[in-house]
């Protein structure tokens, strides 16, 4: 299939993203304009000065750097901003619902209280819902390389705000920080009626997967790529349904993988496994769904039905209602069918 043919195949796509920070879509235009507007002065000098410093050898230097650009968000209009302009880039893309995370923790223990934080947030989902048509869910991330106990604290400032969070997660440096850390307050938070998700076996072993699911309980795993290390877990991920979010550019950026070549994708959809395509940072991971989709399609030659397969997953491991979700795979099948 030519380039052009296959981006204009996964333009077309009905689509949706489940694995999406909020702070990791932090475009440095936008980035260089709220800093000027709130006086704040950035480590670097030019737009393309920050671009040169999105080479990372691991996760940590990414967070690093990721941290660095969040200090400039500091009133509800800022994270409004941030949201919008990720909602008008996704919309552009086709893509019809997302469930995006975001991290109180990065803010508030800056002095930004949790209500500007998420008030920003949710006008521009609400708005993105009205305007653009993307329905969405919102899952808020407990920064795991934090004590148990400041993520408690989280949750309590989280709790005047319920109903507008649909589910909790947990993000940021894994190894050394395993999800058997969160063990009560993934509790706590499924006794308040959170969903549950966690980043695990990304840079984590496959224990860390075993962790999240044994321990922590989690509907969902964000990453999961150390998965096939484990013929009995892939058993488990099969027969219970349980969806893995997976990120391609964003493994490559961080070195997770050398090369896409690598990347076990096609064996985790061959084997059953429900495999899900999703962009995760990509200000700073050099692509959005489409990037991710294309890359991914170029790389392994997948076929339209793997394209079918990878989409349908996306919606069917989502937190839509029944209803909504037989709705967009049903038009995605119908996207596919017209295709041919």
């Amino acid at each position: 299939m030519k380039s052009t043919e296959l981006k204009n195949i996964i333009q077309g796509i009905p689509k949706t993203e489940l694995h999406l920070h909020l702070e990791g879509s932090f475009e440095p235009e936008l980035m260089f304009e709220i800093a000027k507007r709130n006086n704040i002065t950035l480590d670097y000098d030019t737009v393309e000065s920050l671009k040169k410093a999105y080479k990372f050898n691991n996760l940590q230097e990414f967070l690093d750097i990721y941290y660095l650009g969040a200090k400039v968000l500091i009133h509800e209009q800022d994270f409004f901003d941030l949201t919008w302009a990720y909602l008008t880039k996704v919309h552009s893309q086709n893509v019809v619902h997302v469930e995006v995370f975001f991290d109180p923790q990065t803010h508030t223990e800056r002095g930004v209280s949790f209500d500007v934080v998420i008030n920003g947030i949710k006008k521009a989902l609400e708005k993105g819902k009205e305007e653009l048509n993307i329905s969405y869910k919102l899952i808020m991330s407990y920064l795991r390389h934090l004590s148990e106990e400041e993520a408690f604290k989280t949750l309590e400032e989280a709790l005047p705000f319920k109903d507008w969070i649909d589910g909790v997660g947990l993000d940021s440096s894994e190894v050394g920080n395993p999800p058997s850390k969160f063990i009560n307050v993934f509790e706590a938070s499924a006794k308040h009626g959170f969903k549950l998700v966690a980043h695990a076996g990304e840079e984590g072993p496959v224990e860390y997967i075993w962790e999240a699911l044994d321990h922590l309980k989690i509907d969902r795993i964000d990453h999961g790529n150390r998965c096939l290390d484990d013929d009995t877990l892939v058993q488990k991920l099969i027969e219970d349904n349980i969806a893995l979010t997976l990120c391609p550019l964003s493994n490559l950026e961080l070195k997770v993988i050398q090369k896409m070549e690598d990347h076990n994708i096609v064996e985790i959809l061959d084997r059953g496994i429900m495999a899900t395509i999703n962009s995760d940072d990509p200000a700073y991971f050099g692509g959005y769904m489409n990037e991710n989709y294309y890359e991914t399609a170029k790389v392994f030659n997948l076929s339209k039905d793997q394209l079918l397969q990878l989409a349908i997953n996306g919606f069917e491991a989502s937190w839509l209602s029944p209803v909504d979700k037989d709705k967009h795979i049903l038009n995605v099948k119908n996207y596919f069918s017209a295709l041919n």
